[in-house]
């Protein structure tokens, strides 16, 4: 098996990686949520996006998972966190989510999302969302 060559020296300096991101989008899961009495114990599908930024050192150089940033990890975590349980507010699932993820080695930036696909005919979606930044 021939090593491709390496690319080192052929990006210009102005095209230099300046952000690192991994993400998981639109997760699709039956939770139970909401706080209406016909919401309570009737599982709603919520779909779940998390886009974590990461430091250079964190994001993998080399081709290997041992060197990779585990977003398993993400997708994992989240159905365990929702499984079995109940949540009033899409807002208390988020903060759960963020204080997970925030925690998690070489995160800079964070954005987690939820929303509610079928409450309303006329809309894609209703949901929250927190981030690091503005």
């Amino acid at each position: 098996m021939t090593t491709p060559p390496t690319l080192d020296g052929l990006v210009p300096a102005a095209l230099a990686p300046r952000g690192f991101r991994i993400f998981l989008h639109d997760l699709d899961l039956p939770v139970d949520i909401g706080f209406h009495d016909f919401e309570i114990g009737a599982p709603q599908r919520l779909l779940v996006s998390v886009d974590v930024w990461i430091d250079a050192e964190s994001f993998a150089s080399q081709d290997s998972a041992s060197a990779a940033w585990n977003y398993d990890f993400l997708r994992t975590e989240i159905i365990r966190m929702t499984s079995g349980r109940r949540f009033n507010l899409q807002e208390t699932l988020v903060r759960e989510i963020y204080a997970l993820v925030a925690g998690h080695r070489g995160v800079t930036g964070l954005k987690v999302s939820t929303r509610k696909p079928d409450v309303y005919p006329d809309c894609a979606g209703v949901g929250v969302e927190m981030s690091s930044f503005g």
